[in-house]
């Protein structure tokens, strides 16, 4: 029993063996990114200062974390709750419509969302949340749709069979056996986010996208590079972490 258990703690363990390598890696560049200047001196050798300093690059990650954590949290909220809505018996007629709505926003380029959603909103972190919240909804939207329309007829049949409810059947049936279908989206939506959250930076929201913009304007090639790394880190770290809670991907990475 004592070496089943052993085995189950040191395979979970090397589950997550890749993520904490990404995000160890990703805390090294933060820290250390001082003691590369020399690397990027090769690259800028005419300018003054070749390392951002106008922030600690620990607090921008945090702070592009928490855009794209808020950002998803309301896409997935939205988005399976748009989807689980219009694949009940009372919302079928609005399918259409929901599934078209979510493309609109992902074909509406992120920074027009800013250029509207700013006189409104003012400069900050708000415009591009609602830019990140558009952009994300259309892979969850459909994963959901296509994972609650992909369980087999039959199963239902018993589940109704059995006396469950239209609540219960979701909860304990159809979500369960979506849920593969419906992460691969979350998964998706987040990891471009991740990326498209740096032009938050054009709008007064700090965050990774800082030495970036900052580049593009003064010119400086290792800024852009310095923000690019850690952007790409990052989104490696978060896909790794949910290559490992997806069913059947675990095992297989």
């Amino acid at each position: 029993m004592s070496e089943a258990v052993s085995r189950l703690v040191t395979g979970g363990g090397r589950r997550w063996l890749v993520p904490l390598a990404w995000s160890s890696l990703l805390i090294a560049a933060c820290v250390g990114m001082p003691w590369l200047e020399g690397l990027f001196r090769l690259v800028e050798p005419d300018s003054r200062s070749v390392v951002y300093a106008r922030a600690d690059f620990l607090t921008l990650l945090g702070r592009h974390l928490l855009v794209v954590a808020v950002a998803a949290l309301a896409a997935v909220a939205i988005g399976v709750g748009a989807a689980v809505a219009v694949t009940r018996r009372a919302g079928r007629d609005f399918l259409p419509l929901v599934a078209q709505l979510a493309s609109i926003g992902q074909t509406f380029p992120p920074v027009a969302v800013l250029a509207l959603a700013v006189p409104v909103l003012g400069f900050g972190t708000l415009p591009i949340i609602v830019a990140l919240l558009l952009y994300g909804l259309l892979p969850i939207v459909r994963n959901t749709l296509a994972g609650l329309e992909g369980v087999d007829p039959g199963v239902r049949e018993a589940a109704r069979g059995m006396g469950m409810t239209g609540g219960q059947l979701l909860r304990q049936v159809e979500l369960p056996l979506a849920a593969p279908v419906i992460l691969a989206g979350i998964r998706t939506s987040v990891t471009i986010n991740i990326a498209t959250a740096a032009i938050g930076a054009t709008v007064g929201a700090s965050n990774l996208g800082d030495p970036i913009i900052s580049g593009i304007v003064n010119g400086n090639t290792a800024y852009v590079l310095q923000g690019a790394l850690l952007i790409g880190l990052l989104a490696l770290t978060v896909d790794s972490v949910f290559a490992r809670l997806q069913p059947g991907t675990a095992q297989e990475r």
